[in-house]
């Protein structure tokens, strides 16, 4: 069992390596971690580029991971504390949105501004508890190679998006979108799938 084992299975050793690494009740770790550790865990593609503005709520104890040539444009905030944030090449993140993991995109993604993506849910049952203070669940929010996320665009947990498929600006992505296939609305609905006999985007037929 390595260290990190050990300490995830001791919730005395957890609990205070936490309180080492993020200030209590925030999210954001501290500044010896962005600068000393980091940088020396997480991966990062050649030509990738992460603006000055960026907020990185990144751990060194879940992966974050951008490929070659990959942007994240100013304002974007990334949060990896339930899960990974993996992201491939070629892809742009753009101004304003955010990434809360588990998140895994693929190469040559297009996601536009101010675009929300959340694989976290905060519990909510017990009615004698703020939800703040209930346990979190998680689901992991898959987006294919070759699609293209519009402006102002959520989508929840667990949701994946197959490759080239488009999800319309202000959409609510709150289930699966199949490969090659346009989405629009709340909820977001299926509008145009890529027929390959016709070569045309098509409209569905009748459920």
């Amino acid at each position: 069992m390595s260290i990190l084992e050990k300490i995830k299975s001791n919730p005395k050793a957890k609990a205070l390596l936490l309180r080492l690494m993020i200030p209590r009740g925030e999210a954001r770790p501290r500044w010896w971690v962005s600068f000393f550790v980091n940088p020396f865990v997480h991966k990062k593609g050649k030509h990738a580029l992460i603006r000055r503005s960026v907020r990185l709520d990144v751990l060194p104890f879940r992966k974050f991971t951008i490929g070659k040539s990959t942007i994240i444009e100013d304002f974007a905030c990334i949060n990896n504390g339930m899960g990974d944030v993996i992201i491939g090449d070629h892809c742009t993140i753009g101004i304003g949105s955010v990434l809360i993991a588990p998140i895994q995109i693929g190469h040559n993604v297009i996601l536009a501004q101010h675009i929300c993506m959340s694989g976290l849910n905060h519990g909510y049952t017990d009615i004698h508890l703020p939800i703040k203070d209930q346990p979190c669940t998680t689901g992991l929010i898959r987006v294919g190679n070759d699609s293209w996320i519009g402006a102002n665009v959520v989508v929840v947990a667990g949701v994946s998006i197959g490759e080239h498929s488009i999800v319309a600006g202000g959409s609510v992505v709150v289930k699966d979108v199949p490969p090659f296939s346009i989405v629009a609305g709340n909820p977001a609905k299926l509008i145009r799938q890529y027929n390959p006999q016709t070569e045309a985007w098509e409209k569905p037929g009748p459920s």
